[in-house]
């Protein structure tokens, strides 16, 4: 499913849905995600996939730095830009429309990068991996926060939650959230299919990134990879 129909209407309640149907789980993946970056008042970061600037916000509560947020959703921009307003954060972060796959910034604009739920929405991740290094200077930290499937014990409760759950707690919710529910367990499970976490850590070395890390959180519903550009 293209992401721009499936994210279009979701805008007005993605904040609350969004962690209310990961047990929580999804401010804190972000929080974490944004400690991963060096960046600081007189720094500026570009947020990939920036949605309703849950990202965005967080980097200037922890960093106190500029951020341009880009996101090829004008619906979730236009709810992004009234939360900014209401975080009053609107000084220091600037939204704009823009495809991650071609992004309309100069080599090396950016101190540092991060992108969220990104990666399996593209056909090419190695591709929009460089791209993203592109934009970054060298020695700018890039960080990235994707969904994860939990292994062990946790797999068979991970399965019945995406298969079952999600699309029922989405047709109550309404709004376009039951495609989300229904949508999100094969989604996730495809992309680790194609790209398991090693081979998807040499895409992230083969764009020039170095030092990448990766941590499992939640269980390993939630994984952050971050590392330097060279």
């Amino acid at each position: 499913m293209d992401a721009r129909t499936l994210f279009a209407p979701l805008g007005p309640g993605y904040d609350r849905w969004g962690a209310v149907l990961s047990f929580g789980q999804d401010p804190r993946w972000r929080r974490f995600l944004v400690s991963r970056i060096d960046a600081g008042p007189a720094d500026t970061v570009l947020d990939v996939a920036t949605g309703t600037t849950l990202v965005a916000r967080e980097l200037v509560r922890q960093k106190d730095c500029f951020v341009v947020g880009v996101d090829q959703s004008t619906e979730m921009l236009e709810e992004g830009r009234r939360r900014l307003a209401l975080a009053a954060a609107t000084r220091k972060v600037r939204l704009q429309e823009g495809d991650a796959r071609d992004l309309p910034f100069e080599d090396g604009q950016f101190d540092a990068l991060t992108f969220t739920y990104l990666l399996r929405y593209v056909e090419d991740p190695p591709a929009v991996l460089r791209e993203l290094a592109r934009v970054v200077k060298p020695g700018g930290t890039i960080a990235g926060l994707e969904f994860g499937v939990p292994t062990g014990i946790w797999r068979p409760l991970w399965e019945l939650w995406t298969r079952v759950g999600l699309p029922a707690a989405g047709r109550v919710i309404g709004d376009g959230w039951h495609e989300v529910g229904a949508f999100l367990g094969p989604s996730i499970k495809g992309h680790y299919e194609n790209w398991p976490q090693p081979r998807l850590l040499q895409a992230w070395r083969e764009a020039g990134i170095e030092d990448v890390r990766a941590k499992r959180l939640s269980l390993g519903g939630g994984v952050v990879t971050w590392g330097r550009k060279k």
